[in-house]
């Protein structure tokens, strides 16, 4: 009622008539109407009545209303049915510089931040030194994981993280049965990697949260690291990665150095592995 009552005839595409309106905004009958529901039952609907509701009809409604997508959302609950995954709003696209100044804050730490795919939209310094990040790979957090040999040759905890991730991605894109991105995404791991395929295989579900990594850099040797992936609501569409040093192998102080002058030059310098 209270969205109705924000929706004035013109912005609906009625015309007002010049008369003067009892109520603010939209009358049921009009909501019903654009809608393409009975008056009563829409009636119903605000009263809340136990009436069957369908999402079809439930985003008509939304639409008249002018509702947004976290709005939507809530008239699902409301209706008692699942919520629809989220979707960034237009208006939150231009998100890009915030989370760039987030993840540059985050130095000397790794951070970055991928799309629904897994492709690495942007990362900061110590992502590019600590973890391989680099223009010359795929640039997509799964395929690389599986394929470049870099990354391979540090991670002393691949083995028992390649299980997570690939069980994470699963979770992710079951959500999303017929998207082609992840379609497209698993075809090109699968055609690198066998070891992905096999435990692709195994069809395990995993939802993300926190990884341990152990990571032996040429530079200063173990790092200990913990990997967090976290939603912004605004842009369901993307995840952030903070890593997070951990109290073992003086991690801590090892990422300050390598994002120190010195350490900067040094990894300027070719280094095996």
């Amino acid at each position: 009622m209270s969205r109705r009552a924000r929706v004035t005839p013109a912005e609906a595409g009625l015309p007002d008539g010049g008369a003067r309106r009892r109520t603010p905004g939209l009358r049921r009958e009009e909501v019903a109407v654009l809608a393409g529901v009975g008056a009563s039952w829409y009636q119903w609907l605000e009263q809340g009545r136990d009436i069957s509701v369908s999402p079809q009809v439930l985003d008509s409604v939304a639409r008249v209303l002018r509702l947004g997508d976290a709005e939507r959302r809530h008239l699902y609950v409301l209706a008692g049915l699942n919520p629809p995954a989220p979707r960034p709003a237009p208006g939150r696209r231009d998100m890009c510089e915030g989370l760039r100044r987030l993840i540059d804050t985050w130095m000397p730490y790794p951070a970055h931040i991928m799309d629904l795919y897994y492709n690495c939209v942007m990362y900061n310094d110590a992502a590019a030194v600590v973890l391989g990040m680099r223009p010359d790979i795929t640039q997509n957090c799964l395929v690389d994981f599986f394929t470049d040999p870099l990354y391979r040759s540090r991670s002393k905890s691949w083995e028992g993280n390649a299980r997570s991730v690939v069980a994470q991605f699963r979770a992710a894109s079951s959500a999303r049965p017929d998207d082609e991105g992840y379609r497209a995404v698993l075809e090109q791991v699968s055609a690198a990697s066998e070891e992905f395929r096999a435990l692709w295989a195994e069809g395990d579900i995993e939802d993300a949260g926190q990884i341990r990594k152990e990571l032996d850099h040429p530079l200063v040797g173990l790092l200990c690291l913990e990997a967090t992936a976290m939603k912004v609501p605004a842009r369901p569409d993307l995840t952030i990665v903070l890593h997070t040093p951990l109290e073992e192998a003086g991690t801590a102080a090892k990422l300050e150095w390598l994002a120190s002058p010195e350490g900067r030059r040094g990894a300027m310098y070719p280094v095996a592995g």
